[in-house]
């Protein structure tokens, strides 16, 4: 028998904002983004943002909300910039109280949601006879450099500094960093900078191949990325809150 059952562990979640989940318009644009990429949001884990939500105090609503969310292919599992009654009311619907993106950017050591944003769907599991998808923390002031190529079903996190992967990243591996991310060869799969909320954070490639980009909460996915930066030397960051691909020239 096992010693232990409890294991830490570290995934990418999708964060959605509510705002007023009795908007009529809201479950219509929530269906939208879906319906851009079915298969990345499909049977997805979300936590709800509720940092300017209006309402949400009692467990009834929460269950609604949760409701809500399942008719669009989405789990429910937590809540995030809750005040106490919130939390509470959240609680007793059977989701988790997250902590505030505050206190994650306060303790960027171990953020409880990285990004804090939408998940990337995991990568299909290895059959038995191979290994268990490798998971690399690492953490230290100065850039960390990854030599050999990343690759499927490998997560790796530069915790309070940047990635360097000298390397390329494959489809189903996910790179991770608090600050910037280099990739100085093919990004196929998942790149994640600014994870404890640094909006000035960056993601730079030689070659732009990925399943999705995300700097400091805002991401795009496959589907979303324009033809014209495929294959392309590019970097990503926000402008004006607003994730942005340039050509590096």
């Amino acid at each position: 028998m096992s010693a232990d059952l409890v294991h830490g562990g570290m995934y990418t979640v999708m964060v959605v904002q509510v705002d007023d989940p009795n908007d009529s318009n809201f479950e219509s644009r929530l269906a939208d983004q879906v319906a851009r990429s079915p298969s990345f949001f499909a049977n997805a884990p979300v936590v709800i943002d509720l940092k300017n939500a209006s309402g949400l105090a009692t467990a009834d609503a929460f269950q609604s909300l949760k409701r809500l969310f399942k008719r669009q292919h989405l789990i429910a599992v937590g809540i995030t910039n809750a005040n106490g009654t919130q939390i509470r009311a959240a609680m007793n619907a059977d989701l988790a109280a997250f902590p505030s993106s505050s206190s994650r950017r306060s303790e960027p050591a171990e953020p409880a949601v990285a990004p804090p944003s939408p998940e990337p769907r995991a990568p299909t599991p290895a059959p038995e006879s191979q290994p268990a998808p490798a998971l690399v923390a690492l953490s230290g002031g100065k850039s960390k450099v990854i030599t050999q190529p990343v690759r499927s079903g490998t997560q790796i996190y530069a915790r309070g500094t940047d990635l360097v992967v000298l390397a390329s990243v494959g489809a189903g591996a996910e790179v991770i960093a608090d600050g910037h991310v280099h990739i100085y060869g093919a990004l196929r799969g998942r790149a994640i900078a600014g994870a404890s909320g640094d909006t000035e954070a960056r993601i730079f490639t030689s070659k732009l191949e990925a399943e999705l980009l995300c700097v400091a909460g805002q991401y795009l996915v496959s589907e979303a990325i324009a033809p014209e930066y495929r294959g392309q030397a590019v970097q990503i960051g926000l402008t004006d809150g607003v994730l942005t691909i340039s050509k590096d020239r």
